[in-house]
């Protein structure tokens, strides 16, 4: 039996995920969470052996859920399941430490097998995805622009882009204020801005956001 845990913001989304992976044999969902936070008291308590996880959650995004959860529990599976863009954050959330990364556009078909080979010890990504992240795609795409982004820097990227401050990112992230100040230059010199306005700008023109 895989026990399995889903998080997501959206109560019909959880809903759905529950009715279709509680109708295979072998699935049992043993818990559905509306936010990031809620995540590690729930792991301590139960047997969890895949985590389906949104990157957009409420009080503490999926990827910074994911790497501290990781870190207290390697066994766990997560696959993240997010109307974000592959091509961008697919990489970024197997950095992080999950198993695999699937689009909300996703078939039931897919759904499903992406939890098989995700709880059999596999990496699972869509065909496209799976060869961007075997071979380097010589051609100038959104996907090389987000391979000069480290993880925390796409992190740090999206708050800055929703409007948190440094004090408000460093608390979310838990790092110091000061290393978010550094993040910042690292992406003003990476994107190739001089101020957030154009940061933002430059970040919502390549999907980065």
């Amino acid at each position: 039996m895989i026990n399995i845990l889903i998080v997501d913001s959206h109560p019909i989304v959880r809903t759905g995920l529950e009715l279709l992976l509680n109708s295979k044999p072998d699935f049992k969902v043993i818990g559905s969470l509306s936010s990031g936070i809620e995540i590690f008291e729930f792991v301590r308590h139960h047997n969890v052996d895949v985590i389906i996880s949104e990157i957009d959650l409420p009080e503490l995004n999926g990827i910074t859920a994911l790497r501290a959860i990781k870190k207290e529990n390697k066994s766990v599976n997560v696959l993240m399941f997010s109307h974000q863009p592959e091509e961008i954050y697919a990489i970024s959330t197997l950095k992080a430490g999950a198993s695999g990364y699937l689009n909300k556009t996703a078939t039931v078909d897919e759904i499903e097998a992406a939890v098989r080979k995700i709880s059999a010890g596999e990496i699972s990504l869509s065909e496209k995805m799976d060869k961007h992240f075997r071979y380097e795609d010589t051609r100038k795409s959104r996907s090389r622009m987000f391979k000069k982004l480290s993880t925390r820097e796409v992190e740090v990227l999206k708050l800055l882009s929703i409007g948190r401050k440094n004090k408000e990112i460093a608390q979310e992230l838990d790092i110091n204020e000061k290393t978010v100040s550094t993040y910042k230059a690292r992406l003003f010199k990476k994107l190739n801005v001089t101020n957030i306005v154009d940061l933002i700008h430059q970040a919502k023109h390549h999907n980065l956001t």
